[in-house]
């Protein structure tokens, strides 16, 4: 087998080429339609180069509202194509209708036709391309574990799910006292024969995973010394899980906690907040306004499928532990919780015909914006939750109440990267998010939560 180590892009890496070569393959697409064509309402000069600073913006955030540079979506040949159609609609559209800052329009309508055609080709040429190479098997990340065989199946699957060209190829049991091979599917590499291993396999980087010092034996520490000195990467799980899911991985970082978080700077800075909480009020200004555009549909959509009160509060736990009313349009049929509270559930019975619309739509947390207003909730932050459900999570899980050193949000870092939060399970993967979301809280990371907002509401993805 081939010594060769594999080629393998990061996931960071592949967002940026994304982005590059959809750029360059509409302008260079342009270019040619131009020469060939006749096609002369896009003809870059000096004097106009920012026309083409502006197409790259629309292509650039279209994308990212269609999950054009979500990795799943991007391998897959069908998603990535209905991507591709709703980004070049978006991007043509709005740039005819852009003043100033693009060509005016072009008196003949052929021109906007090739125009359209020249986007939506050159996009769908070269993600064909990425699909058929970039996203195959040759670029697959190649990877050693060092951990406890009993754990090994759990953190294959986790990064494994997370990045679909990351591969766990072999591990090394730190385990002493049970030195079997207890996961099937991973093979077991004996310590002695590691160098010659990766070679074998094109593995590029070690894992350490193991919890337990006494597993990192005097042999084992001399080995990865040799392979560190042989070129290889040698990283701690936690960091590597951290950068592939975009989570905190609480369930493994036992009673140091401490050592994950410094808390993002932003949580402190004085500038920040200031602006943040500037733009939230603006921002629950122009939702209070729709929200009154639509109140009169609303109202009699609840009078025909809820028949019954428009609006119920309920007490959640916000920032510091301080317990609020937050305000909702009911969802629910009357007396939902006469037996208690539980959570709700995929497909939930007491949830009404309307209820189930509002809820996919988000107009149900329209009546926020008053939470925000008022200064209880944030526009971006952890999901606020019930006071009985905080205690009840917080008895399994001790990092549970870290999530409120923040305002709670009408929208989050958990809400757009996972499905509504059935079981304790569940809220274990939100919080992972949350915890993520606390520690690199910065502007970059709010608008990327707004933009992954826009996509889960465009694609009715509510619950």
């Amino acid at each position: 087998m081939s010594k060769k180590k594999s080629i393998h892009f990061e996931i960071s890496e592949r967002k940026v080429l994304l982005r590059i070569f959809d750029v360059l393959s509409v302008l260079l697409m342009l270019a040619v339609i131009g020469t060939v064509f006749n096609f002369d309402y896009f003809d870059i000069t000096a004097s106009n180069f920012y026309w083409t600073i502006v197409l790259a913006l629309y292509i650039t955030i279209f994308g990212s509202v269609f999950e054009m540079y979500n990795l799943q979506v991007a391998s897959n040949q069908y998603q990535v194509t209905k991507s591709i159609i709703l980004t070049s609609s978006s991007t043509v559209l709005f740039y005819l209708l852009t003043p100033i800052y693009t060509p005016v329009l072009p008196s003949n309508r052929l021109q906007i036709l090739f125009f359209f055609l020249s986007v939506v080709g050159a996009l769908f040429t070269w993600r064909m391309l990425y699909v058929k190479y970039f996203a195959s098997q040759r670029f697959v990340k190649r990877v050693i574990m060092i951990c406890d065989g009993e754990q090994l199946g759990e953190l294959v699957n986790s990064l494994e799910s997370a990045d679909p060209h990351y591969r766990v190829v072999g591990y090394v049991n730190s385990d002493i006292a049970n030195n079997g091979a207890l996961y099937k599917l991973v093979q077991l590499v004996e310590i002695d024969n590691l160098l010659q291993f990766a070679k074998e396999n094109r593995a590029s980087e070690i894992v350490i995973a193991s919890q337990n010092t006494d597993g990192i034996t005097v042999n084992l520490y001399n080995q990865l010394i040799q392979m560190l000195e042989n070129g290889y990467i040698i990283r701690e799980y936690t960091q590597v899980y951290e950068h592939i899911t975009q989570r905190i991985p609480v369930q493994y970082v036992a009673r140091d906690f401490y050592r994950y978080f410094p808390f993002s700077r932003s949580n402190q800075n004085h500038l920040y907040l200031v602006v943040v909480r500037i733009l939230e009020i603006f921002t629950a200004l122009i939702g209070l306004t729709f929200g009154l555009i639509l109140l009169p549909l609303i109202v009699v959509g609840n009078l025909l499928g809820n028949r019954g009160k428009l609006f119920y509060t309920q007490q959640r736990v916000g920032r510091n532990g301080k317990v609020f009313e937050i305000l909702k349009f009911r969802t629910m049929v009357k007396n939902a919780e006469k037996d208690g509270a539980v959570f709700t559930t995929t497909n939930d019975r007491r949830i009404t015909a309307f209820g189930k619309f509002l809820r996919k739509t988000r107009i149900d947390e329209f009546p926020q914006f008053f939470n925000i207003l008022k200064g209880d909730m944030a526009v971006i932050g952890p999901r606020p939750e019930r006071p009985v459900f905080v205690e009840e999570i917080a008895r399994v899980m001790p990092f549970y109440e870290t999530r409120h050193v923040v305002k709670p949000g009408l929208t989050g870092w958990a809400q757009v990267n996972y499905s509504y939060g059935q079981t304790i399970t569940d809220s274990l993967i939100k919080l992972q998010y949350d915890l993520y979301y606390i520690k690199h809280r910065s502007i970059f990371l709010d608008v990327n939560i707004m933009v992954k907002t826009f996509s889960t509401v465009l694609f009715y993805r509510g619950q």
